[in-house]
């Protein structure tokens, strides 16, 4: 059981380091490229894993990044789901103004056309019917 664990430990380590280096983006490695990190993972089997999770990433303490009202400066820290997310509710609300606004002309129009269709059928007189009477 212990000889299993001085195996499995260590390989754990090794791909949750390897995956982590993978996740990350470029710009938050820190000291050497990605790539050169991945390396480093993969051959240096015990040492690399703790050296990537110690010095090779950026890494923010908890809360960094949030301002007075609570709110993420960058959204890319953290996700933040929509209802949460005042930019996405002012979209929705400035795509629900300019629907409102969108509506009403329509509804204008269909006024204003309907007002022609009275006016052409009151000039026309009453003969033309547009149903034909039934039986």
């Amino acid at each position: 059981m212990i000889r299993a664990l001085i195996y499995l430990l260590p390989l754990a380590l090794t791909i949750y380091a390897f995956i982590d280096c993978l996740n990350t983006p470029e710009e938050e490695t820190k000291h050497l490229p990605k790539v050169a990190w991945v390396f480093i993972i993969l051959l240096f089997w015990i040492v690399g894993p703790i050296v990537w999770l110690a010095a090779g990433k950026v890494r923010a303490a908890p809360g960094a990044g949030r301002t007075a009202s609570g709110w993420r400066r960058d959204p890319r820290q953290r996700w933040v789901a929509p209802d949460d997310n005042p930019d996405f509710l002012k979209s929705l609300k400035d795509g629900n103004e300019k629907d409102g606004t969108a509506l009403e002309d329509w509804e204008a129009d269909l006024r204003r056309r309907e007002e022609e269709l009275k006016r052409r059928d009151g000039e026309g007189g009453a003969s033309e019917d547009p149903k034909p009477p039934k039986d």
